[in-house]
């Protein structure tokens, strides 16, 4: 069984301190522990109006994070020292900026403008800059719905760079292994995944057996189709019989061939469906934008 720092006994402790201390009603706190694997601070506290968060010493540059992550506003209570007990304080965020984590314990993220609803398709603008060319917001959209992300569900991403910061802000309970063959890909991404506090993101750098022994195994691949394709999907077959694609191409020939590519690794019925999406520039003007096709198909079936 993996140690915890915080077990069940201690959480239940922090749980009935904050209770006699404050006045928020703990129905509705979302329990967090972010001394274990792949937890993420910032989204949640983007989407949970009342946060109760396990951290380990050391975390030196916490808030300063959430702070960059637009979450200054938000409350902090907290008490000083490792046990649930003493007098509490309460401080913003922006006031937090330079002080760390000095001992492991619990604190309650208060965010009053949390939103309360599944956002799909984030700005590109708030990505990082670089060498990389996002696809459409409204794109994205469509592609994550494909992907039917559920929370816990292990996910893989090749050549898809926001796609992977998309999956792994909604999937906060779940494995997101982002391929990257690129280094400066990689690097962008490294850059996002700091950016927006992701520990739920592993980026590699090429697709075989060998490279995800350690890693979860993935109920689902989203890739961007290229010339390694049908490599990177009868490896991923390997590792999971059962796999879950969704490709992405604006490639019309490619797009009509999976029907018989699928025939050949015996999956029936794959979804091919093209998406179109058009805008009116502000001088009313109109912009046309590139028409993907997006394959999905299960295999297994």
């Amino acid at each position: 069984m993996e140690e915890r720092i915080f077990n069940n006994g201690s959480i239940i402790s922090w749980l009935q301190y904050y209770s006699e201390k404050t006045d928020i009603d703990l129905e509705h706190v979302k329990i967090l522990d972010i001394t274990r694997k792949n937890k993420n601070l910032i989204p949640a506290c983007e989407v949970h109006r009342c946060v109760l968060v396990f951290t380990e010493a050391g975390n030196k540059d916490i808030f300063y994070r959430m702070y960059n992550a637009g979450l200054g506003d938000c409350t902090v209570i907290y008490n000083e020292g490792s046990d649930p007990s003493g007098p509490i304080m309460e401080n913003k965020v922006s006031h937090m900026i330079d002080r760390g984590i000095n001992a492991s314990a619990a604190m309650l993220v208060l965010n009053p403008k949390a939103r309360s609803t599944v956002k799909f398709g984030m700005d590109n603008a708030s990505l990082a800059r670089g060498s990389v060319k996002y696809v459409g917001s409204e794109i994205r959209a469509i592609i994550l719905s494909k992907m039917q992300i559920e929370e816990g569900k292990n996910i893989c991403v090749i050549s898809g760079e926001s796609i992977v910061v998309e999956s792994a802000i909604l999937d906060g309970e779940g494995s997101i292994i982002a391929v990257e063959y690129s280094g400066s890909d990689r690097r962008l991404l490294e850059e996002n995944v700091e950016r927006f506090g992701l520990n739920n993101v592993t980026i590699i750098d090429h697709v075989d057996e060998e490279n995800f022994k350690k890693l979860p195994v993935p109920d689902i691949t989203m890739l961007v189709a290229s010339a390694s394709m049908e490599q990177e999907i009868e490896t991923l077959l390997k590792i999971n019989p059962s796999m879950e694609f969704v490709v992405y191409t604006l490639d019309f020939v490619l797009a009509a061939s999976m029907i018989e590519y699928c025939k050949k690794i015996s999956i029936s019925d794959p979804e091919i469906i093209q998406v179109s999406v058009s805008k009116v520039t502000s001088r009313h003007n109109y912009d046309n934008q590139p028409a993907p096709w997006i394959i999905s198909f299960k295999a297994g079936e």
